[in-house]
């Protein structure tokens, strides 16, 4: 599955509610020439009471659902539609602040609109903190490729 057109309908959909979020994960990995697939993409986002309405927009331009799988304890909140997984975070493991990796992300130009992508430095020490199986496995072609844009 081509995961681009994906993208650019959200990132369409954050720019049109003027919700600020960070991609992160394997979608952002391979945006960054990681050579990584994924089944749904990863976000940070400030989780204020305007952001969540803003997200409640979101949820309802792209047609998904709106759900908040570990709730009252997380800041994590699942966009859920046809074709499509959207996790929105306010705590990431491995990330100080959501200030703090804003600041070494960049903008990546998607269709009409941009998507704030993480560093590879602040994936890779995400995927690390996190220490999930899943993560641990993909660690050294991230690491790789971060070596390798560094040449």
């Amino acid at each position: 599955m081509d995961a681009l057109p994906l993208l650019e309908k959200i990132a369409s959909a954050f720019s049109v509610e003027k919700l600020e979020t960070i991609l992160i994960g394997n979608a952002a990995a391979a945006l960054r020439g990681a050579p990584v697939t994924t089944d749904d993409f990863d976000f940070m986002f400030r989780p204020t009471r305007t952001n969540l309405e803003k997200l409640k927009k979101v949820a309802r331009n792209l047609a998904c659902s709106l759900t908040q799988p570990e709730y009252p304890i997380s800041k994590f909140y699942r966009l859920t539609g046809p074709n499509l997984q959207v996790d929105v975070m306010g705590v990431i493991d491995g990330v100080r602040s959501f200030e703090s990796l804003r600041s070494r992300s960049s903008e990546v130009p998607l269709g009409e609109a941009c998507l704030k992508v993480a560093s590879l430095g602040d994936i890779i020490a995400s995927k690390k903190a996190a220490g999930r199986p899943k993560d641990l496995a993909v660690l050294p072609v991230l690491e790789e490729t971060l070596k390798e844009s560094t040449r």
